[in-house]
């Protein structure tokens, strides 16, 4: 059983299955407690000495405020549980960071995952993300991938679950990532382990590549979009014999094999996303999409209607990935394909894989 969401991970369903015998491909629940609960998982790279940003944990919305009052500039505010990726406000004044607490804390406008916050300092640097298969004892690193949060062009609006991305990426080079396997991968499953969690599925660490080095922004304890939509169009090895050798704890006896040159995946979202997407948008233009050559849809918020149309049913409705030869040519035929699909008010970063 491959469980994909972080939901059913953090609710416990892979230590279900397993205990019913069953091959599971993704963390028990306290192994998914790296994503459900950023509190707990700040404290796991404290002691782990694992870099990541200064931190604070509130469970009280007045000493939070007063907190973030104090600081001289603004700080990352977090909700410690789930949100699907909207859980994080990196505001730009003092002011925008109290109406974040408030919103988390307050409105719960993230319910139960918002009774703790985690107030951070805020990184510089740009961002990548590596994910790593996990055998409970083996790592394999797969392809880097850099992903785009914030909603709109120029990286501002709204974090979002991600509005594209692109691999590989070009910040990490094999010193840089010789590194993080040293100071990030490699620690975090050690102190996983001396909790006594055994750790089988995708360890997915977001990183700020700052100044003084790469330092953890947040984990994902799955495969995470955009991200997996550019790996996977890439992966020439058999993914079903991965994904067994993980669940078996044979992940040294794997080799992945990758399709030379990059991927881009651009996410097209209803009117309205993250707070309020708009559903039942009919949706045309996808046969055309798909025959651009390279290109993959990969359906999010879709559905059908008994009629046989296409509607819009979520925030993040379609993910546009090309394959091609370089960066370049990637992302001119995901955006091609991208410019073809058509429902009212839709949404797309038109700055994807642009500074590369």
């Amino acid at each position: 059983v491959v469980i994909g969401p972080e939901e059913p991970l953090a609710e416990g369903w892979a230590d279900k299955l397993r205990d019913a015998g069953r091959l599971v491909f993704g963390p028990t629940a306290d192994g998914a407690r790296l994503e459900a609960d950023k509190a707990w998982a700040k404290q796991l790279m404290r002691g782990a000495s694992i870099p990541t940003a200064e931190a604070r944990i509130f469970s009280d919305a007045t000493a939070a405020t007063a907190f973030v009052r104090s600081r001289p500039t603004p700080p990352v505010v977090k909700a410690t549980g789930l949100a699907k990726g909207k859980g994080v406000f990196v505001p730009d004044t003092i002011g925008q960071a109290v109406e974040a607490i408030d919103k988390i804390m307050i409105a719960k406008v993230f319910g139960a995952a918002g009774s703790q916050v985690v107030i951070e300092e805020r990184l510089e640097g740009p961002e990548v993300s590596v994910l790593a298969l996990v055998d409970g004892r083996n790592i394999y690193v797969m392809e880097t991938c850099q992903d785009h949060k914030r909603l709109a062009d120029g990286d501002t609006g709204p974090n979002t679950g991600g509005m594209g991305a692109f691999c590989p990426s070009r910040q990490v080079d094999d010193a840089l990532m010789q590194r993080i396997e040293r100071q990030v991968l490699v620690p975090t499953l050690d102190a996983l382990r001396r909790e006594g969690i055994d750790y089988r599925g995708v360890l997915y660490a977001g990183l700020m590549l700052t100044p003084a080095g790469p330092k953890v922004l947040e984990y994902n304890c799955r495969f995470g979009d955009p991200e997996c939509q550019a790996l996977m169009v890439r992966l020439e090895s058999d993914l079903l014999e991965v994904i067994i050798a993980t669940c078996e704890g044979r992940l040294h006896e794997v080799d992945l094999t990758w399709k030379p040159g990059a991927s881009c995946c651009i996410v097209l979202a209803a009117p309205g996303y993250p707070d309020t997407p708009k559903a039942g948008l009919p949706i045309s233009g996808l046969e055309a999409a798909a025959a651009v050559p390279g290109v993959t849809i990969h359906h999010a918020g879709t559905k059908r209607t008994p009629d046989g149309a296409i509607v819009t049913a979520g925030g993040r409705v379609l993910g546009i990935t090309a394959a091609g030869s370089s960066i370049e040519e990637a992302r001119s035929m995901a955006y091609r394909a991208a410019d073809l699909v058509h429902f009212d008010g839709k949404l797309l970063r038109r700055d994807i894989g642009i500074k590369v």
